[in-house]
C-alpha cells in the first residue's frame, strides 16, 4: 500500500537547504518525509494520500553546530544524535519511544508532528525550555521564530529547517511514563535557567508542547519550588487520552513540575 501511495505522488529530493525549500514552496500539497516514523505508518494505512513526497534525507538540514554556548540544530537530526546535546535536551531525548525509534526519528518530525491518541512532541518541552527559536521557509518566506510562536501557529504550511538555542546554566528534567513496547511519555517537564532567569516547559498536558509561564512567573516572585509548581495547573489544561486520563495528569502534573524544579536545583 505504501508503494501505491509513493507511486501516485510526486516525489521531490533536494540535495540541498536552497532545492529543499524551492521545492517545498508555498507547502500546499506537499508531505514532508525525514524519519518517516509518524508518516510511513499514515502512508501504510491508507489515511494520508499526499499529491507531492518532500524527501529530505539529502537536503543538508541534519546535524549539530556549536559556536560557544549556541547550538543550530538541523531538522534532519535524529533523536538519538540528541541524546549527546546540552541538558534537558539530552535527557528528553533519551526518554523518547526505544533506540530503534530514536535513531529513525528526526527533531523537525517531533517539532511537527500532529496530536495523535497518545502524547507526541517529546522534545518540546526541553527546547521551550531553552528558549529556542525556530527557523521555517514556507509561502511569507523564511523566518525565525520562538519555539511556543511556532506551536501555537501550528507547522502547517511551513518546512522547518533549524532550531536554535543555548546552552543553560543550568538545568532540571522529570517525567512519567507508561511501560510499551515503545515506552510513551505520559507527563514531561523541563526547566533550565539562563541570564534571563527559569524557563520551565511542559510535555502531555496539551495536545502541543507548553510554557508554563505562571510558574516562572512565582519563581521569579520568589516562590518556593513547591509553590509555584502548584501553579502550573493556571497553564495546562490536560485531557483524557490512551495512556491517562485528565484527572490523572492534573494530580500528577504540580509533582512532576516540583520534581524538575528540584533536580534544576540539584544542577547548581
Amino acid at each position: 500500500m505504501t508503494g501505491r501511495a509513493l507511486e501516485a505522488a510526486r516525489v521531490l529530493v533536494p540535495t540541498s537547504r536552497e532545492e529543499a525549500v524551492e521545492a517545498f514552496g508555498e507547502g500546499s500539497g506537499v508531505t514532508v518525509l525525514a524519519g518517516g516514523t509518524i508518516v510511513m505508518p499514515e502512508l501504510n494505512y491508507g489515511r494520508l494520500k499526499p499529491e507531492s513526497v518532500l524527501l529530505l534525507q539529502k537536503a543538508g538540514l541534519s546535524g549539530i553546530r556549536r559556536d560557544g554556548s549556541r547550538l543550530t540544530i538541523g531538522a534532519t537530526t535524529t533523536v538519538e544524535e540528541l541524546e549527546q546535546a546540552p541538558e534537558p535536551l539530552a535527557s528528553a531525548a533519551r526518554q523518547v519511544a526505544d533506540h530503534e525509534i530514536r535513531g529513525q526519528a528526526t527533531l523537525g518530525g517531533n517539532l511537527c508532528a500532529p496530536p495523535g491518541k497518545a502524547p507526541r512532541g517529546d522534545l518540546q518541552a526541553a527546547l521551550i525550555a531553552l528558549g529556542a527559536t525556530v527557523r521555517s521557509a514556507g509561502k511569507d518566506g523564511e523566518r525565525t521564530e520562538p519555539i511556543e510562536d511556532f506551536l501555537a501557529g501550528g507547522p502547517d504550511g511551513r518546512l522547518l529547517l533549524e532550531v536554535e538555542a543555548a546552552e543553560p546554566r543550568r538545568a532540571g528534567f522529570a517525567s512519567v511514563r507508561r511501560p510499551h513496547a515503545h515506552a510513551y511519555t505520559v507527563l514531561a517537564v523541563c526547566a533550565a535557567e539562563s541570564a534571563d532567569g527559569i524557563r520551565v516547559g511542559v510535555t502531555g498536558a496539551s495536545p502541543r508542547g507548553l510554557r508554563a509561564r505562571a510558574v516562572e512567573r512565582a519563581l521569579a516572585e520568589g516562590s518556593s519550588a513547591a509553590d509555584a509548581a502548584e501553579k502550573v495547573l493556571d497553564d495546562a489544561q490536560p485531557h483524557d487520552d490512551a495512556l491517562a486520563s485528565a484527572w490523572y495528569r492534573r494530580r500528577l502534573l504540580p509533582v512532576i513540575v516540583r520534581r524538575a524544579l528540584d533536580d534544576l536545583e540539584g544542577g547548581q
